[in-house]
């Protein structure tokens, strides 16, 4: 009897301490971490040699609702970077009154170029869900949620800035002499991206460039190998759409959507990821291959989280600052 009640007492104990334990991570998690914005830096060295650095903040995963102060600002104060542009990696919005805080959140970028594309949550607000069902898979949509919210003005918000949507479309820019294409594709989360409008939105991209994409003007006399850098945009990072990517010759791919596992595991890392990349590369800056060509990618581990699941274990929100530097 009193060996069982040593056996019993001991389990009670055990139980307590791992409760208490679960009790301490999951208050870290919902109150303090989830609100601990960090802005994580990199070089990723795509230019042509003796071309300007430049500087790309990479925004993602916003969720933004409109009581949400301390992170309007955080992101308001974003500016003081001086980025050379702006990518914004969809799922801006975190509740169906977050536009005016959306509006008020960006207002700092107006006039810096930027390019966006949509996730999930900028055609739907957040919908509250079994965590425990993102083990089983990406949490696709069996039918349309009813709480569509206002994607026009939406991306009104963005026109207003003067950044470009290149959802299923591409769209060129100059910056600090480097020639920029960019493409991307709407949420392939939810089945939206079209893959084969890209090679076309590329093919007449290039065909509206009276140089063509090979050579810019030097001077009157002279002309020299123009320097490009090809980008390609998505919110989530399917397998499908990074290789794609790739193959239309993307040296840098951005994504977001991950959330970087949100809550991961010290020492091993994240243990969802909501699509079907690898966990090793749920977050951070890494390659993606297809056959003998590959490209930078970097999948941001967003800055907010569903109202419904207000938590971050071991997963800071982030947004990040890419330096982009010429190669070797």
């Amino acid at each position: 009897m009193s060996a069982l009640g040593t056996g019993a007492k001991a389990l009670l104990v055990g139980t307590g301490a791992l409760a208490a334990t679960g009790a301490g991570a999951f208050a870290w998690g919902s109150l303090l971490e989830r609100r601990m914005f960090t802005l994580r830096e990199a070089s990723v060295p795509v230019l042509a040699p003796g071309s300007a650095p430049i500087r790309v903040l990479h925004i993602s995963d916003l969720h933004l609702a409109p009581w949400q102060k301390d992170k309007q600002e955080w992101v308001r104060g974003l500016a003081a970077l001086k980025p050379d542009l702006v990518v914004d990696t969809g799922d801006n919005l975190g509740h169906a009154d977050a536009f005016d805080a959306l509006a008020y959140t960006l207002e700092p970028f107006a006039g810096i170029p930027g390019i966006f594309v949509n996730g999930s949550n900028d055609f739907w607000g957040p919908q509250l869900k079994n965590p425990f069902r993102y083990f089983g898979g990406p949490s696709l949509l069996k039918a349309a949620p009813q709480n569509r919210l206002d994607t026009d003005r939406l991306h009104g918000i963005f026109a207003n800035l003067g950044w470009n949507d290149i959802n299923n479309a591409a769209e060129s820019l100059d910056i600090n002499g480097t020639h920029l294409e960019v493409f991307g594709v709407d949420d392939p989360h939810i089945g939206r991206d079209r893959l084969d409008l890209i090679t076309r939105a590329v093919d007449d991209l290039r065909g509206e460039d009276p140089l063509g994409d090979e050579t810019w003007p030097d001077s009157a006399e002279h002309r020299k190998p123009r320097p490009t850098v090809t980008i390609g945009v998505a919110h989530a990072p399917y397998r499908r759409v990074l290789t794609s990517f790739v193959n239309h010759g993307a040296q840098l791919i951005l994504a977001g959507h991950t959330h970087g596992g949100q809550v991961c595991v010290p020492g091993f890392g994240a243990l969802v990821t909501n699509c079907d990349i690898p966990r090793s590369q749920v977050k951070g800056l890494s390659l993606w291959g297809s056959g003998l060509r590959s490209a930078y990618l970097n999948v941001s581990a967003g800055l907010g989280t569903s109202i419904y699941a207000p938590v971050r274990f071991a997963c800071p929100p982030e947004a990040t600052l890419l330096t982009l530097t010429a190669s070797a």
